[in-house]
């Protein structure tokens, strides 16, 4: 694992943020101030096909990135805000349904978020 990917990884595991590889790159900068955007890029993909991140996509936003704990998620459909919500396990019950091993799930739940709504409220007075 280069030390780009180890500092990645790092930053992914700490943050309590769904990031952006441009909030990455800008993370990875404070300490590798040369690194260039397309080597996050390709470490985030790497980190990612080996199984060591999540990859969070939302149709309309770009990929965010998180660590690799089971949980869900909450996705504003306006903003795109993600928030961790922690539900039992599924994957029994959907292996049962579908009756072959289910291997992995991305489970994401939409609402709007105390902003957006905010927003909503003032756009209809």
């Amino acid at each position: 694992m280069t030390k780009y990917a180890k500092k990645i990884l790092e930053i992914i595991e700490s943050s309590g943020s769904h990031m952006t590889a441009e909030q990455l790159f800008a993370a990875v900068r404070q300490t590798y101030p040369t690194v260039a955007l397309a080597t996050v890029y390709n470490n985030l993909n790497r980190l990612w096909e080996q199984g060591h991140i999540r990859k969070v996509s939302v149709e309309g936003m770009p990929d965010r990135y998180d660590r690799i704990v089971r949980h869900d998620h909450l996705v504003c459909k306006e903003c795109g805000k993600l928030l961790d919500i922690c539900l039992e396990d599924l994957t029994g019950q959907l292996q049962k349904q579908v009756g072959v091993p289910i291997l992995s799930y991305d489970l994401k739940l939409l609402y709007l978020c105390e902003e957006c709504q905010k927003k909503q409220q003032k756009k209809g007075k």
